[in-house]
């Protein structure tokens, strides 16, 4: 399994790393990107090593994606290459998984029309705006799309993310 992580400067630490190391556990080969490769810094102060630039892989040789929250993706929403990501696994009915304000990412490439998910409460709105049917639970799993809140649901997102890859 080939799984990809979005993220930039100032992503929440723990929603990066909880799936980060789930996912090698499991064996995956996981690839971040970022705007370029290099150190990312987290909102904690944690590091983590963006081995590609956003523009530089292939889409569709990943099984996966995930988009952790934080400010990481108000950095990446208007970045045509990421909206063509997003589009491409929403599209192919990949997996896809976005926690806190990952959904913006899929709210800026169009892709959240007539779909069920959650976020972080204060962009709750912004998810209905998006023609989306925003739920306030910790998780929430519509088809290819799984979305939860904050760290503390991290226990229930990562389960339902490996079950995603699992099918």
């Amino acid at each position: 399994m080939r799984a990809l992580i979005m993220t930039a400067e100032e992503f929440e630490d723990l929603e990066f790393f909880v799936p980060y190391y789930r996912l090698l556990k499991a064996g995956a080969e996981v690839v971040v990107a970022s705007l370029a490769p290099g150190a990312i810094r987290g909102k904690h102060g944690y590091t983590a090593q963006a081995n590609a630039g956003v523009d530089e892989r292939v889409h569709a040789d990943f099984d996966l994606v995930v988009l952790p929250g934080g400010r990481a993706p108000a950095a990446l929403r208007e970045k045509a290459p990421v909206q063509a990501i997003a589009r491409h696994f929403m599209d192919a009915r990949k997996p896809v998984a976005a926690i806190c304000h990952g959904p913006q990412i899929l709210v800026s490439a169009g892709v959240m029309e007539g779909r069920s998910a959650t976020c972080f409460a204060g962009m709750g709105e912004e998810l209905d705006q998006a023609g989306a049917d925003y739920r306030d639970e910790p998780v929430v799993v519509d088809a290819n799309l799984v979305t939860a809140r904050t760290p503390p649901d991290l226990p229930l997102f990562v389960r339902a993310m490996m079950e995603q890859v699992r099918e």
